[in-house]
Protein backbone atom coordinates (compact mmCIF):
# COMPACT_ATOMS: atom_id res chain seq x y z
CA UNK A 1 0.00 0.00 0.00
CA UNK A 2 1.66 3.72 -1.14
CA UNK A 3 2.30 5.55 1.76
CA UNK A 4 -0.43 7.96 0.12
CA UNK A 5 -3.59 5.48 0.77
CA UNK A 6 -2.30 4.90 3.75
CA UNK A 7 -2.25 8.23 4.95
CA UNK A 8 -5.44 8.65 3.54
CA UNK A 9 -7.31 5.66 5.34
CA UNK A 10 -6.10 7.00 8.70
CA UNK A 11 -7.98 9.81 7.50
CA UNK A 12 -10.73 7.99 7.14
CA UNK A 13 -10.56 6.32 9.94
CA UNK A 14 -10.03 9.79 12.34
CA UNK A 15 -12.42 12.39 13.52
CA UNK A 16 -11.67 15.41 11.58
CA UNK A 17 -12.14 18.53 13.18
CA UNK A 18 -14.19 21.19 11.25
CA UNK A 19 -12.46 24.22 10.25
CA UNK A 20 -14.26 27.55 10.63
CA UNK A 21 -14.21 29.87 7.53
CA UNK A 22 -11.22 32.49 9.18
CA UNK A 23 -8.89 29.26 9.54
CA UNK A 24 -9.91 27.94 6.56
CA UNK A 25 -8.84 31.43 4.43
CA UNK A 26 -5.10 31.98 6.57
CA UNK A 27 -4.25 28.25 5.65
CA UNK A 28 -5.20 28.78 1.99
CA UNK A 29 -3.35 32.17 2.55
CA UNK A 30 -0.25 30.02 4.16
CA UNK A 31 0.41 27.11 1.42
CA UNK A 32 -0.13 30.05 -1.30
CA UNK A 33 3.14 31.45 0.58
CA UNK A 34 4.62 28.52 0.65
CA UNK A 35 4.30 27.02 -3.22
CA UNK A 36 6.62 30.38 -4.14
CA UNK A 37 9.76 30.00 -5.34
CA UNK A 38 12.76 29.39 -2.28
CA UNK A 39 12.81 29.25 1.38
CA UNK A 40 9.90 30.38 3.75
CA UNK A 41 10.31 31.65 6.92
CA UNK A 42 7.02 32.39 7.50
CA UNK A 43 5.24 33.90 11.41
CA UNK A 44 1.56 33.23 11.74
CA UNK A 45 -0.43 35.35 14.66
CA UNK A 46 -4.40 34.29 15.48
CA UNK A 47 -5.29 35.40 18.70
CA UNK A 48 -5.58 32.93 21.97
CA UNK A 49 -9.06 30.67 21.68
CA UNK A 50 -8.88 31.55 17.70
CA UNK A 51 -7.80 27.83 17.08
CA UNK A 52 -4.63 27.91 16.50
CA UNK A 53 -3.20 24.20 17.38
CA UNK A 54 -5.85 23.24 15.08
CA UNK A 55 -5.07 25.40 11.92
CA UNK A 56 -1.20 23.95 12.49
CA UNK A 57 -2.56 20.59 12.83
CA UNK A 58 -4.33 21.37 9.03
CA UNK A 59 -1.60 22.82 7.91
CA UNK A 60 0.66 19.80 8.75
CA UNK A 61 -1.83 17.22 7.18
CA UNK A 62 -2.17 18.89 3.98
CA UNK A 63 2.05 19.51 3.83
CA UNK A 64 2.44 15.78 4.62
CA UNK A 65 -0.09 14.83 1.72
CA UNK A 66 0.97 17.43 -0.77
CA UNK A 67 4.36 17.28 -0.31
CA UNK A 68 5.13 13.47 1.08
CA UNK A 69 7.71 15.02 3.46
CA UNK A 70 8.47 14.79 7.30
CA UNK A 71 7.10 17.42 9.51
CA UNK A 72 8.27 18.05 13.04
CA UNK A 73 6.37 20.50 15.14
CA UNK A 74 8.42 22.49 17.94
CA UNK A 75 6.85 23.23 21.94
CA UNK A 76 8.41 24.16 24.89
CA UNK A 77 7.24 22.30 27.63
CA UNK A 78 6.56 18.61 27.66
CA UNK A 79 2.69 18.80 28.94
CA UNK A 80 2.26 20.54 25.06
CA UNK A 81 4.31 17.86 23.75
CA UNK A 82 1.27 15.17 24.81
CA UNK A 83 -1.20 17.90 23.93
CA UNK A 84 -0.12 18.88 20.40
CA UNK A 85 0.35 14.94 19.66
CA UNK A 86 -2.81 14.30 20.74
CA UNK A 87 -4.55 17.27 18.72
CA UNK A 88 -2.68 16.02 15.34
CA UNK A 89 -3.85 12.58 15.82
CA UNK A 90 -7.40 14.08 16.05
CA UNK A 91 -6.48 15.84 12.43
CA UNK A 92 -5.75 12.77 11.63
CA UNK A 93 -1.88 12.20 11.24
CA UNK A 94 -0.18 9.70 13.09
CA UNK A 95 3.32 10.83 14.70
CA UNK A 96 5.48 10.30 17.34
CA UNK A 97 6.99 12.06 20.27
CA UNK A 98 10.88 12.51 19.95
CA UNK A 99 11.74 12.52 23.81
CA UNK A 100 14.60 9.67 25.57
CA UNK A 101 12.91 6.49 24.12
CA UNK A 102 13.60 7.66 20.31
CA UNK A 103 16.74 6.60 19.11
CA UNK A 104 16.41 7.03 15.17
CA UNK A 105 14.44 8.14 11.86
CA UNK A 106 13.96 4.27 11.20
CA UNK A 107 13.77 3.66 6.97
CA UNK A 108 10.77 1.53 8.14
CA UNK A 109 9.15 4.22 9.88
CA UNK A 110 6.16 5.45 7.65
CA UNK A 111 5.12 7.62 10.46
CA UNK A 112 5.18 11.49 8.64
CA UNK A 113 5.20 14.06 11.81
CA UNK A 114 6.98 14.37 14.80
CA UNK A 115 6.73 16.33 17.77
CA UNK A 116 9.56 17.85 20.42
CA UNK A 117 10.60 20.27 22.75
CA UNK A 118 13.75 22.06 21.19
CA UNK A 119 16.11 20.99 23.90
CA UNK A 120 15.49 17.05 23.25
CA UNK A 121 15.36 17.50 19.34
CA UNK A 122 18.66 19.81 19.48
CA UNK A 123 20.26 16.09 21.50
CA UNK A 124 19.25 13.87 19.12
CA UNK A 125 20.81 15.62 16.20
CA UNK A 126 23.67 16.46 17.89
CA UNK A 127 23.75 12.29 18.58
CA UNK A 128 23.10 11.68 14.94
CA UNK A 129 19.92 9.99 15.45
CA UNK A 130 17.31 12.57 13.31
CA UNK A 131 17.99 13.56 9.32
CA UNK A 132 17.18 16.52 9.37
CA UNK A 133 17.30 16.50 5.03
CA UNK A 134 14.14 14.21 5.59
CA UNK A 135 11.87 17.06 7.41
CA UNK A 136 10.44 19.29 4.87
CA UNK A 137 8.15 21.45 7.58
CA UNK A 138 9.10 22.53 10.85
CA UNK A 139 6.09 24.19 12.68
CA UNK A 140 7.14 26.01 15.84
CA UNK A 141 4.33 26.41 18.65
CA UNK A 142 4.33 29.26 20.86
CA UNK A 143 6.78 31.06 18.53
CA UNK A 144 7.32 34.49 20.73
CA UNK A 145 9.84 32.44 23.03
CA UNK A 146 12.20 32.82 20.38
CA UNK A 147 14.11 29.89 22.35
CA UNK A 148 14.14 27.31 18.65
CA UNK A 149 16.10 30.81 16.29
CA UNK A 150 19.32 28.35 16.69
CA UNK A 151 18.41 25.37 16.16
CA UNK A 152 16.00 26.17 13.11
CA UNK A 153 19.19 26.74 10.99
CA UNK A 154 19.86 23.21 10.80
CA UNK A 155 17.31 22.07 8.89
CA UNK A 156 18.48 23.59 5.87
CA UNK A 157 15.67 22.28 3.49
CA UNK A 158 13.15 22.94 5.33
CA UNK A 159 9.96 25.36 5.60
CA UNK A 160 9.64 27.19 8.61
CA UNK A 161 6.07 28.13 9.81
CA UNK A 162 5.94 29.95 13.55
CA UNK A 163 2.93 30.14 15.18
CA UNK A 164 1.87 32.43 18.46
CA UNK A 165 -1.09 34.67 19.62
CA UNK A 166 1.59 37.50 19.75
CA UNK A 167 4.23 37.82 17.40
CA UNK A 168 6.15 39.72 19.56
CA UNK A 169 9.46 39.00 21.30
CA UNK A 170 10.24 40.50 25.16
CA UNK A 171 13.40 40.55 24.06
CA UNK A 172 14.93 43.32 22.49
CA UNK A 173 18.09 41.87 20.88
CA UNK A 174 15.68 38.74 19.79
CA UNK A 175 13.29 40.41 17.65
CA UNK A 176 11.00 38.20 15.75
CA UNK A 177 11.65 39.77 12.09
CA UNK A 178 15.16 38.63 12.88
CA UNK A 179 13.94 34.61 12.36
CA UNK A 180 11.44 35.29 10.25
CA UNK A 181 10.28 37.06 6.95
CA UNK A 182 6.76 37.64 6.83
CA UNK A 183 4.34 38.07 9.16
CA UNK A 184 0.38 36.61 8.25
CA UNK A 185 -1.76 37.87 10.43
CA UNK A 186 -5.46 35.90 11.16
CA UNK A 187 -8.78 37.28 12.30
CA UNK A 188 -8.79 40.05 15.51
CA UNK A 189 -9.74 39.47 18.55
CA UNK A 190 -12.41 42.33 18.13
CA UNK A 191 -13.80 40.57 14.77
CA UNK A 192 -13.89 37.11 16.52
CA UNK A 193 -16.05 38.43 19.60
CA UNK A 194 -18.44 39.84 17.09
CA UNK A 195 -18.62 37.09 15.16
CA UNK A 196 -19.44 35.04 18.35
CA UNK A 197 -16.45 33.06 18.46
CA UNK A 198 -15.18 34.39 21.41
CA UNK A 199 -16.78 35.61 24.44
CA UNK A 200 -16.28 39.54 24.68
CA UNK A 201 -14.33 40.93 28.23
CA UNK A 202 -16.45 43.61 31.07
CA UNK A 203 -13.25 44.83 32.93
CA UNK A 204 -12.70 46.07 36.46
CA UNK A 205 -9.84 47.79 37.25
CA UNK A 206 -8.51 49.31 40.16
CA UNK A 207 -5.44 51.36 40.69
CA UNK A 208 -2.35 49.26 42.63
CA UNK A 209 0.48 51.29 43.65
CA UNK A 210 3.21 49.55 41.98
CA UNK A 211 6.03 51.75 42.76
CA UNK A 212 7.61 48.99 45.43
CA UNK A 213 8.13 46.07 42.68
CA UNK A 214 11.12 45.30 40.80
CA UNK A 215 12.70 44.86 37.35
CA UNK A 216 14.42 41.28 36.97
CA UNK A 217 16.79 40.63 34.02
CA UNK A 218 14.07 39.37 31.48
CA UNK A 219 11.98 42.80 31.83
CA UNK A 220 9.67 41.58 34.11
CA UNK A 221 8.78 42.32 37.26
CA UNK A 222 10.53 39.33 40.02
CA UNK A 223 8.69 37.43 42.09
CA UNK A 224 10.04 38.13 45.24
CA UNK A 225 8.77 42.31 44.80
CA UNK A 226 5.74 40.67 43.78
CA UNK A 227 4.74 38.42 46.80
CA UNK A 228 5.91 41.25 49.08
CA UNK A 229 2.78 43.23 47.74
CA UNK A 230 0.57 40.76 46.81
CA UNK A 231 0.77 38.78 49.95
CA UNK A 232 0.27 42.18 52.09
CA UNK A 233 -3.08 42.55 53.87
CA UNK A 234 -3.64 45.44 52.13
CA UNK A 235 -3.97 43.54 48.64
CA UNK A 236 -5.26 40.46 49.67
CA UNK A 237 -8.25 42.43 51.12
CA UNK A 238 -8.43 44.35 47.86
CA UNK A 239 -8.41 41.06 45.78
CA UNK A 240 -11.38 39.63 48.67
CA UNK A 241 -13.43 42.89 47.38
CA UNK A 242 -12.54 42.69 44.15
CA UNK A 243 -14.07 39.12 44.10
CA UNK A 244 -17.12 39.60 45.98
CA UNK A 245 -18.11 42.49 44.24
CA UNK A 246 -17.63 41.27 40.57
CA UNK A 247 -17.26 37.83 41.06
CA UNK A 248 -18.66 35.63 43.35
CA UNK A 249 -20.11 32.37 43.22
CA UNK A 250 -18.49 32.50 39.16
CA UNK A 251 -15.74 30.24 38.04
CA UNK A 252 -12.75 32.05 38.33
CA UNK A 253 -8.82 31.47 37.74
CA UNK A 254 -6.41 34.11 40.01
CA UNK A 255 -3.21 34.23 38.44
CA UNK A 256 -0.40 35.13 40.72
CA UNK A 257 3.38 35.88 40.15
CA UNK A 258 4.68 34.00 43.11
CA UNK A 259 3.84 30.80 45.09
CA UNK A 260 3.74 32.15 48.32
CA UNK A 261 1.13 34.77 47.04
CA UNK A 262 -1.20 32.35 45.35
CA UNK A 263 -0.99 29.87 48.72
CA UNK A 264 -2.00 33.18 50.68
CA UNK A 265 -4.76 33.66 48.65
CA UNK A 266 -6.03 29.83 49.22
CA UNK A 267 -5.86 30.35 52.58
CA UNK A 268 -7.71 33.50 53.11
CA UNK A 269 -10.71 32.05 50.71
CA UNK A 270 -10.28 28.98 52.45
CA UNK A 271 -11.34 30.83 55.49
CA UNK A 272 -14.03 32.75 53.71
CA UNK A 273 -15.48 29.97 52.78
CA UNK A 274 -15.26 29.88 49.12
CA UNK A 275 -14.41 26.26 47.04
CA UNK A 276 -10.87 26.94 46.03
CA UNK A 277 -7.62 25.14 45.56
CA UNK A 278 -4.26 26.22 44.51
CA UNK A 279 -1.97 25.08 41.53
CA UNK A 280 1.87 25.68 40.51
CA UNK A 281 4.47 24.08 38.18
CA UNK A 282 5.32 21.99 41.00
CA UNK A 283 2.14 20.33 41.48
CA UNK A 284 2.33 16.27 40.63
CA UNK A 285 0.74 15.51 36.99
CA UNK A 286 -1.86 13.16 38.87
CA UNK A 287 -2.71 15.72 41.52
CA UNK A 288 -3.06 18.33 38.74
CA UNK A 289 -5.37 16.22 36.43
CA UNK A 290 -7.54 16.17 39.82
CA UNK A 291 -7.97 19.84 40.33
CA UNK A 292 -8.35 20.08 36.96
CA UNK A 293 -11.16 17.82 36.91
CA UNK A 294 -12.60 19.36 40.76
CA UNK A 295 -12.79 22.85 38.57
CA UNK A 296 -14.68 21.74 35.81
CA UNK A 297 -17.38 19.93 38.73
CA UNK A 298 -17.34 22.45 40.97
CA UNK A 299 -19.69 25.37 41.31
CA UNK A 300 -18.43 28.35 41.99
CA UNK A 301 -14.94 27.01 42.41
CA UNK A 302 -11.78 29.10 42.09
CA UNK A 303 -8.38 27.96 41.41
CA UNK A 304 -5.64 30.32 42.03
CA UNK A 305 -2.17 29.49 40.03
CA UNK A 306 1.36 30.52 39.32
CA UNK A 307 2.77 30.00 35.86
CA UNK A 308 1.11 26.66 34.78
CA UNK A 309 -2.33 27.94 33.10
CA UNK A 310 -1.21 30.34 30.97
CA UNK A 311 -0.56 27.44 27.64
CA UNK A 312 -1.86 24.57 27.08
CA UNK A 313 -5.30 25.14 29.41
CA UNK A 314 -8.74 24.72 27.78
CA UNK A 315 -11.75 25.46 30.37
CA UNK A 316 -14.24 26.62 28.34
CA UNK A 317 -16.55 27.26 31.86
CA UNK A 318 -14.30 30.03 32.99
CA UNK A 319 -16.33 32.90 34.39
CA UNK A 320 -13.69 35.34 35.43
CA UNK A 321 -10.20 36.01 34.94
CA UNK A 322 -8.57 38.03 38.16
CA UNK A 323 -4.53 39.25 37.30
CA UNK A 324 -3.99 39.44 40.65
CA UNK A 325 -0.12 40.71 39.63
CA UNK A 326 1.71 43.14 37.26
CA UNK A 327 3.25 41.84 33.98
CA UNK A 328 5.19 43.59 31.66
CA UNK A 329 4.84 41.10 29.14
CA UNK A 330 1.86 41.30 26.40
CA UNK A 331 1.94 37.66 25.41
CA UNK A 332 1.44 36.83 29.49
CA UNK A 333 -1.39 39.82 29.58
CA UNK A 334 -3.01 37.82 26.25
CA UNK A 335 -3.00 34.40 27.35
CA UNK A 336 -3.97 34.89 31.20
CA UNK A 337 -7.29 36.90 29.88
CA UNK A 338 -7.42 34.71 26.79
CA UNK A 339 -8.29 31.69 29.34
CA UNK A 340 -11.67 32.97 30.11
CA UNK A 341 -12.49 34.08 26.57
CA UNK A 342 -14.17 30.75 25.25
CA UNK A 343 -17.69 31.29 24.10
CA UNK A 344 -20.80 28.96 24.84
CA UNK A 345 -24.30 28.62 23.86
CA UNK A 346 -24.74 30.48 27.60
CA UNK A 347 -21.39 31.93 28.13
CA UNK A 348 -21.29 35.61 25.44
CA UNK A 349 -19.19 37.57 28.07
CA UNK A 350 -16.66 37.61 31.33
CA UNK A 351 -14.74 38.89 33.61
CA UNK A 352 -11.47 40.49 33.79
CA UNK A 353 -10.82 41.88 37.03
CA UNK A 354 -7.44 43.78 36.50
CA UNK A 355 -4.93 44.42 40.62
CA UNK A 356 -1.87 45.29 38.37
CA UNK A 357 -2.71 48.54 36.08
CA UNK A 358 -1.97 45.95 33.16
CA UNK A 359 -4.80 47.31 31.17
CA UNK A 360 -3.09 50.66 31.32
CA UNK A 361 -0.25 49.24 30.25
CA UNK A 362 -0.84 47.26 27.19
CA UNK A 363 -4.67 48.32 26.48
CA UNK A 364 -8.11 46.65 26.09
CA UNK A 365 -7.20 43.02 25.60
CA UNK A 366 -9.91 43.22 23.03
CA UNK A 367 -8.49 46.25 21.79
CA UNK A 368 -7.00 46.16 17.78
CA UNK A 369 -3.04 46.26 17.79
CA UNK A 370 -1.16 47.05 14.31
CA UNK A 371 1.17 43.50 14.36
CA UNK A 372 2.66 44.49 11.02
CA UNK A 373 4.14 47.61 12.42
CA UNK A 374 4.70 45.50 16.00
CA UNK A 375 6.72 43.27 13.85
CA UNK A 376 8.62 45.42 11.49
CA UNK A 377 9.52 47.64 14.51
CA UNK A 378 9.47 46.02 17.69
CA UNK A 379 12.05 48.51 19.36
CA UNK A 380 9.20 51.20 19.32
CA UNK A 381 6.95 49.02 20.86
CA UNK A 382 9.14 47.93 23.09
CA UNK A 383 9.90 51.03 24.24
CA UNK A 384 6.10 52.23 25.15
CA UNK A 385 5.41 49.44 26.87
CA UNK A 386 8.26 50.10 29.06
CA UNK A 387 7.52 53.77 29.77
CA UNK A 388 6.17 54.87 32.71
CA UNK A 389 2.95 57.04 32.76
CA UNK A 390 3.05 60.15 34.59
CA UNK A 391 0.47 58.12 37.63
CA UNK A 392 3.03 54.78 37.32
CA UNK A 393 6.20 57.28 37.48
CA UNK A 394 4.80 59.05 40.60
CA UNK A 395 6.23 58.17 43.83
CA UNK A 396 3.91 57.83 46.86
CA UNK A 397 6.01 58.37 50.25
CA UNK A 398 6.35 55.04 52.35
CA UNK A 399 5.65 57.58 55.34
CA UNK A 400 2.24 58.41 53.80
CA UNK A 401 0.70 55.05 53.25
CA UNK A 402 1.51 54.47 57.25
CA UNK A 403 -0.79 56.89 58.13
CA UNK A 404 -3.56 55.37 56.48
CA UNK A 405 -3.45 51.79 57.73
CA UNK A 406 -7.02 51.31 56.78
CA UNK A 407 -7.72 52.86 53.26
CA UNK A 408 -7.09 50.18 50.56
CA UNK A 409 -6.35 52.48 48.18
CA UNK A 410 -4.70 55.87 48.92
CA UNK A 411 -3.71 56.24 44.74
CA UNK A 412 -5.68 58.17 42.29
CA UNK A 413 -4.90 58.26 38.35
CA UNK A 414 -5.69 62.12 37.64
CA UNK A 415 -4.95 61.73 33.79
CA UNK A 416 -6.83 58.34 33.57
CA UNK A 417 -10.00 59.42 35.46
CA UNK A 418 -9.76 63.01 33.27
CA UNK A 419 -9.79 60.51 30.02
CA UNK A 420 -12.64 58.19 31.17
CA UNK A 421 -15.02 61.82 31.95
CA UNK A 422 -14.08 63.27 28.63
CA UNK A 423 -14.61 60.24 27.00
CA UNK A 424 -18.46 59.81 28.90
CA UNK A 425 -18.84 63.03 27.79
CA UNK A 426 -19.19 64.24 31.34
CA UNK A 427 -18.03 67.13 32.98
CA UNK A 428 -14.02 67.47 33.70
CA UNK A 429 -14.51 69.41 37.65
CA UNK A 430 -16.19 65.73 38.94
CA UNK A 431 -12.56 64.41 38.54
CA UNK A 432 -11.59 66.58 41.47
CA UNK A 433 -14.57 65.71 43.02
CA UNK A 434 -13.64 62.03 43.10
CA UNK A 435 -10.10 63.10 44.09
CA UNK A 436 -11.15 65.19 47.08
CA UNK A 437 -13.88 61.94 48.51
CA UNK A 438 -11.29 60.02 48.25
CA UNK A 439 -9.43 62.20 50.41
CA UNK A 440 -11.81 62.49 52.73
CA UNK A 441 -12.31 59.21 53.23
CA UNK A 442 -9.10 58.25 53.91
CA UNK A 443 -8.91 60.82 56.78
CA UNK A 444 -12.35 59.70 58.16
CA UNK A 445 -11.56 55.99 57.76
CA UNK A 446 -8.25 56.31 60.22
CA UNK A 447 -9.47 59.01 62.96
CA UNK A 448 -11.82 58.86 65.95
CA UNK A 449 -12.61 62.46 65.94
CA UNK A 450 -13.36 65.28 63.69
CA UNK A 451 -9.74 67.15 64.99
CA UNK A 452 -7.72 64.10 64.58
CA UNK A 453 -9.51 63.42 60.84
CA UNK A 454 -8.23 67.14 60.37
CA UNK A 455 -4.92 66.82 61.56
CA UNK A 456 -4.30 64.36 58.60
CA UNK A 457 -5.02 65.92 55.84
CA UNK A 458 -2.01 68.05 56.70
CA UNK A 459 -0.25 64.25 55.73
CA UNK A 460 -1.47 64.82 51.95
CA UNK A 461 -0.69 68.40 50.92
CA UNK A 462 2.63 66.67 48.86
CA UNK A 463 -0.04 64.61 47.43
CA UNK A 464 -2.68 67.22 46.56
CA UNK A 465 -0.19 69.26 45.24
CA UNK A 466 0.42 66.71 42.64
CA UNK A 467 -3.32 66.12 41.78
CA UNK A 468 -3.44 69.45 41.27
CA UNK A 469 -0.68 69.54 39.04
CA UNK A 470 -1.78 66.88 36.98
CA UNK A 471 -5.21 68.12 36.65
CA UNK A 472 -4.32 71.79 35.42
CA UNK A 473 -2.25 69.48 32.63
CA UNK A 474 -5.28 68.03 31.62
CA UNK A 475 -7.34 71.34 31.20
CA UNK A 476 -4.58 72.84 29.29
CA UNK A 477 -3.31 76.22 29.59
CA UNK A 478 -4.43 77.58 32.79
CA UNK A 479 -2.11 80.36 34.65
CA UNK A 480 -0.24 79.52 38.10
CA UNK A 481 -3.47 81.76 40.10
CA UNK A 482 -5.61 79.45 38.98
CA UNK A 483 -4.01 76.62 39.73
CA UNK A 484 -3.26 78.22 43.25
CA UNK A 485 -6.88 78.75 43.88
CA UNK A 486 -7.23 74.67 42.62
CA UNK A 487 -5.21 74.12 45.32
CA UNK A 488 -6.99 75.95 47.60
CA UNK A 489 -10.39 75.28 46.78
CA UNK A 490 -9.43 71.76 47.23
CA UNK A 491 -7.88 71.77 50.69
CA UNK A 492 -10.95 73.86 51.65
CA UNK A 493 -13.62 71.55 50.53
CA UNK A 494 -11.32 68.28 51.41
CA UNK A 495 -12.13 69.91 55.29
CA UNK A 496 -15.77 70.98 54.98
CA UNK A 497 -16.29 67.39 53.64
CA UNK A 498 -14.74 65.25 56.26
CA UNK A 499 -16.45 67.07 58.86
CA UNK A 500 -19.96 66.52 56.89
CA UNK A 501 -18.44 62.54 56.87
CA UNK A 502 -17.62 62.31 60.53
CA UNK A 503 -20.86 63.83 61.87
CA UNK A 504 -22.66 61.73 59.78
CA UNK A 505 -20.84 58.60 60.93
CA UNK A 506 -21.31 59.89 64.86
CA UNK A 507 -25.16 60.36 64.14
CA UNK A 508 -25.39 56.63 62.87
CA UNK A 509 -23.38 55.34 65.36
CA UNK A 510 -25.69 57.05 68.58
CA UNK A 511 -28.73 56.21 65.98
CA UNK A 512 -27.65 52.12 67.14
Amino acid sequence: MSYAKRHMGMQERQKIRKLYYYQEKDIVTIFEKLEQQGSHRLLYQLPTGGGKTVVFSEIAKRFIEKYRKKVIVLTHRTELCRQTSAALKMTGIRNKIIDSSFKKFSRNDDRPCYVAMVETLKNRIKDGLIDVDRVGLIIVDEAHHNSFHKLLGKFKNADIIGVTATPFSSDINLPMNRNYDELIIGAGIDSLIEQGFLAKPKTWRYDVELNTLKTGQQGDFTVGSSDELYSSQLMLDLLVHAYEQHSKNKRTLIFNNGIFTSRKVLEVFTNLGYPIRHLDNQTPPDERKEILLWLKKTKGAILTSVSILTTGFDEPTIQTVILNRATTSLTLYHQMIGRGSRSLPQKKTFTVIDLGNNIDRFGEWHAPIDWQHVFAYPEIYHESLHTKTSYEAHQLPADMRAKFPNSMEIAFDIQGAHQDAIAKGLKPKLVIRDSIRQHALMCADNSNEIPEALALTAELDREIDWRVKQYAKCLGNVTKNYTEWLRDDYKNKLKILIEKIMRRRSLMKAAV
